[in-house]
């Protein structure tokens, strides 16, 4: 669910960027394949189990459902804290902080009145929230479901759905590729509903990573690159006076 960029800096004589090797040497010496010998379900496992160990990461990219897009640029660690931006499928950009246990969205004008009418909320309701959070920011619920933003905060909810939905069986591997900068081994599965689905790997010994999904056809195709593993998130709650509790909106609606 995302494009490949251009990396290596090629010098005169000596070149010491190739897949991480340094120093000169005569012919065309190329570093051992971490994954000699294993098949490349055997590589899927062993990527996936490694980015499940990550004490946090990064996911940024976009991706399609029931043809509509969401971006999402997220960083979040296991401590509970977590911020990025993510851009409504239908209009409209976020911010999203989680700390301390609670997670918080801010949204433009257009994020709020796509969102509020997702909701089946009137044009006028919509209308209305957008008002009232205009340059605030919305404390989401404690118990919110996996489908909501503020899950993005829960980094055991990103990992336990990325190994539930990692396909593990029957994948073949292609051509090594690169991945800003990192030598990754290609792993392709071909799915039911016409989709295919490629993991991009680090060829690291000690830490091979998922640094990249790419979907294409089937109903959800996007890119989504992972990086800054095991990176600490800072992240600042909001002033008090800039926040609109969610549970207190509800219990007043009720």
């Amino acid at each position: 669910m995302r494009a490949n960029r251009k990396l290596w800096a090629v010098a005169t004589v000596c070149v010491a960027v190739v897949a991480g090797v340094t120093g000169c040497s005569k012919g065309e010496d190329k570093p051992a394949d971490p994954f000699t010998g294993l098949t490349a379900d055997a590589i899927a496992d062993k990527a996936v189990e490694t980015t499940k160990s990550a004490t946090a990461l990064r996911m940024s990219g976009t991706s399609k459902t029931d043809g509509e897009e969401l971006t999402v640029d997220f960083s979040v660690d296991d401590k509970g804290n977590c911020k990025g931006t993510m851009q409504a499928p239908k209009g409209g950009k976020a911010e999203l902080v989680g700390t301390g246990g609670a997670s918080y969205m801010k949204g433009d004008d257009a994020f709020w009145r796509s969102s509020g009418g997702e909701d089946g909320a009137s044009a006028d309701e919509s209308g209305a929230m957008a008002e009232m959070l205009k340059g605030r920011w919305l404390k989401m619920p404690a118990d919110a479901g996996s489908d909501d933003p503020s899950a993005f905060c829960d980094l055991k909810t990103i990992v336990k759905d990325m190994d539930e939905e990692t396909p593990r069986k029957g994948m073949t591997r292609g051509a090594d590729a690169d991945v800003d900068g990192k030598p990754a081994a290609t792993l392709t599965k071909k799915g039911e509903k016409g989709e295919t689905t490629t993991f991009y790997v680090a060829k690291d010994a000690a830490k091979p990573y998922i640094l990249r999904v790419v979907e294409t056809g089937g109903e959800e195709p996007g890119t989504i690159t992972l990086s800054d593993f095991d990176k600490p998130v800072t992240a600042k709650a909001p002033s008090a006076d800039q926040i609109v509790d969610m549970e207190e909106l509800m219990k007043g609606a009720s």
